[in-house]
């Protein structure tokens, strides 16, 4: 089956002392303390396998191979995550990065097209998956414990994190529920494999990780320029308020609302801009006034 196309189903766990949830993919995967812990793989559904990184154990070769096989289609449930979190545990460039994504289809993504929950337990739920196939329940717990920092406190020793080793019928659960994720997402790719994925929307994700990897290209140039020329017509403006009104500091709200109801009789509550343009369209007495609000 060299040539043939295959399908590796797979699922990691990681840590980072980064909040993932406030900062993002980008910023968690790019802590130096961010680490791959477990992966959890199938290859052509195959049982479920899992790498145990965290204890010691190295990527097998048959993994490794798959991985970066171009014949084989990577399959994850919000595959961005094990896309992007693998390319920095393998070191990738951002160009190979980019150019493995092109390998990798995304469950999460299938499920919404087809009009389910995008969350890998909630579209299970609404598939009907059974008990067998389904994610565990357990893993919210097992995640905070072993792939978030910790509070250091005297009865934990003062660490602040959690290793395999200070609870070990922890992980080896935490392994149980990672392969468990590969099973889930196996079977809903299954259920899901006669509505599959228009090309054009598998190329518009593609185009979302990338933009997302890349972010946005900003000419500094012209934004320096652009600071610089409205530092200038600011300065240029304050001078002529100055000068206009007498004001120490026209910018100041409470001395421009006493200035103007010396110069129109009336105090505006505010100067926000629509009181400022409503001003500007009665009749005010003189020209210092109107030009001040311009």
């Amino acid at each position: 089956m060299t040539d043939a196309v295959q399908h590796l189903s797979i699922d990691i766990e990681t840590y980072s002392d980064v909040d993932l949830s406030k900062a993002g993919l980008y910023r968690y995967a790019q802590s130096p303390a961010f680490e791959i812990l477990l992966i959890a793989y199938s290859l052509n559904n195959a049982p479920v396998q899992v790498v145990d990184l965290a204890s010691g154990e190295e990527v097998p070769f048959p993994l490794y191979s798959a991985l970066f096989a171009p014949h084989v289609v990577k399959l994850a449930h919000n595959a961005a995550f094990e896309w992007y979190c693998l390319s920095k545990g393998f070191c990738l460039t951002e160009q190979a990065s980019v150019n493995w994504l092109r390998q990798w289809r995304c469950t999460m993504l299938h499920a919404r097209y087809c009009g389910y929950p995008g969350s890998l337990e909630a579209a299970g739920a609404a598939l009907g998956l059974p008990e067998d196939k389904k994610k565990l329940a357990t893993g919210k717990a097992l995640i905070s414990y072993f792939c978030k920092p910790c509070t250091p406190t005297r009865s934990n020793g003062y660490r602040n994190r959690n290793l395999p080793a200070h609870d070990m019928a922890k992980w080896e659960l935490f392994k149980v529920y990672n392969a468990q994720d590969v099973v889930a997402e196996m079977e809903i790719e299954r259920r899901l494999s006669l509505f599959p994925v228009p090309d054009d929307i598998q190329e518009q994700w593609i185009t979302d990780q990338t933009i997302n990897l890349r972010g946005v290209a900003v000419d500094m140039d012209l934004v320096d320029g652009a600071m610089e020329i409205d530092a200038e017509n600011q300065a240029v403006l304050l001078e002529e308020a100055t000068r206009i009104s007498g004001l120490s500091n026209p910018n100041s709200a409470s001395q421009l609302k006493d200035w103007l109801e010396e110069e129109i009789g009336e105090r505006p509550a505010n100067l926000r801009k629509n009181d400022v343009e409503e001003l500007l369209e009665k009749e005010l007495p003189g020209d210092k006034a109107r030009r001040l609000l311009e």
